[in-house]
C-alpha cells in the first residue's frame, strides 16, 4: 500500500528524517516507534503532504505522491491524526465528523449521513449532537479518529491516538483500531504505548535519529540489542544480558 524509498528532510543543518525507507503492507497494521526527537512526526508530515522531502520517494500504491501538497494526498486515499487533538468546539461531534465527509460529498445531508455512519463505528452514535467542547480526551481521541476515518483513506496515518489516555481507556480503543483494519484500511502508526504496538502490529519499524535502525515482527524488535540501547543507553544490551544469565 505504501512505500517510502530513502527519504530525507532536513532543517538547517539538522536531518529529521535521514535516507528512511519502509513499506506498509495493504490490509495490516505497521507501526514506527524510537525515542522522543526520532523524526516520526516529521516523516508523518512528509506523507500526508504537510511537508516536501529533500530527497527520496513516496509512492501509494502504484502512485508516486512524493511532494504531492495535503489536499492532493487526502484525495489519494491518505488520511492522518494529531498528537494534539482540536477538534472544532463550536461544532457539535456529528458536524465535526462531516467535515472529513465533505472531502466525498458536497451537500450537507449526504457528509451529515456518512458522518453519522463513522460515529457508530467509533462508539460516538450516542454522543453526536453533544458540543465537542464538552469531550474527555478518551471521546476527543476517537473523535479525531473518525474524522480521519470520515475521509474514507486506504491508508490511515495515527500519530500517537493513544498518548494520554489511561490503561482502562488504552483497552478500549484497541478494538476499535482492530475494526478499522478489519474493514480493509491500511494502519501506519506512531506509539510510545509499547504494550499496544505488541499487540497490535505485525510489522514494526525502529527511527532514531531519523533513520531506520531495525524492523521486524514486535518480538524480534523488541529483542534486538540495537534497539534496547536506543531506548536504555549505550550498554544497556549487555546489561540486560547480563542480568538474565545471572
Amino acid at each position: 500500500m505504501l512505500a517510502i524509498e530513502n527519504i530525507s528532510k532536513r532543517f538547517g543543518g539538522l536531518y529529521a528524517v535521514r535516507e528512511a525507507s519502509l513499506t506498509a503492507e495493504a490490509g495490516r497494521i505497521t507501526a514506527v516507534i524510537g525515542p522522543n526527537g526520532a523524526g516520526k512526526t516529521t516523516l508523518f508530515a512528509l506523507i500526508a503532504g504537510f511537508q516536501k522531502p529533500d530527497r527520496g520517494r513516496i509512492r501509494l500504491g502504484n502512485a508516486d505522491i512524493t511532494g504531492q501538497p495535503a489536499h492532493q494526498v487526502a484525495r489519494q486515499g491518505i488520511a492522518r491524526t494529531f498528537q494534539i487533538v482540536q477538534p472544532f468546539s463550536g461544532l457539535s461531534v456529528l458536524e465535526n465528523i462531516a467535515v472529513g465527509a465533505h472531502l466525498h460529498f458536497a451537500r450537507r445531508t449526504e457528509a451529515l449521513a456518512a458522518a453519522a455512519e463513522v460515529a457508530r463505528l467509533l462508539g460516538l452514535e450516542t454522543i453526536m449532537n453533544q458540543s465537542a467542547a464538552t469531550l474527555t480526551l478518551a471521546r476527543r481521541k476517537r473523535l479525531e479518529l473518525a474524522r480521519a476515518l470520515a475521509t474514507s483513506p486506504k491508508l490511515l496515518l495515527l500519530d500517537e491516538v493513544l498518548a494520554g489516555l489511561n490503561p482502562s481507556e488504552i483497552r478500549d480503543m484497541l478494538p476499535v483500531i482492530r475494526a478499522i483494519r478489519d474493514r480493509g484500511i491500511t494502519i501506519l502508526m506512531i506509539e510510545h504505548v509499547m504494550q499496544a504496538v505488541m499487540s497490535l502490529a505485525e510489522q514494526v519499524y525502529v527511527l532514531v535519529e531519523g533513520h531506520v535502525i531495525a524492523r521486524g515482527t514486535p518480538d524480534e524488535v523488541g529483542a534486538n540489542p540495537e534497539v534496547i540501547e536506543a531506548y536504555l543507553g549505550r550498554g544497556a544490551a549487555a546489561r540486560l544480558a547480563g542480568g538474565a544469565h545471572g
